[in-house]
């Protein structure tokens, strides 16, 4: 999935995140991460963040997340929506992830 503008997915409310994605040509994918969970689950936060994006083929992007103590899939959710979003891709795949 190429990224083609900025896309942003998520709120700033409890138990939410807010998840932006800008387009890369190179470089990867950089995340910053802020989250008041930080300590106990920064580390799975940012791994389930690329995991996602490598699922998508999102291979270079700068990411910029406020975790506000999201669920896993609700950190997945709001990656996918933010880079289909970015892609501006309306082919969803709505299969079991």
């Amino acid at each position: 999935m190429k990224l083609v503008k900025t896309g942003t997915a998520g709120t700033m409310e409890s138990n939410d995140i807010m998840v932006t994605l800008d387009p890369k040509e190179a470089g990867g994918v950089q995340i910053a991460l802020s989250s008041s969970v930080m300590q106990q689950f920064g580390r799975q936060i940012e791994a389930v963040i690329r995991q996602t994006l490598t699922e998508l083929g999102v291979a270079h992007a700068t990411v910029d997340a406020v975790d506000k103590g999201a669920l896993d899939c609700t950190v997945r959710a709001r990656v996918r929506a933010a880079a289909y979003r970015a892609a501006e891709n309306q082919e969803y795949d709505w299969g079991i992830m």
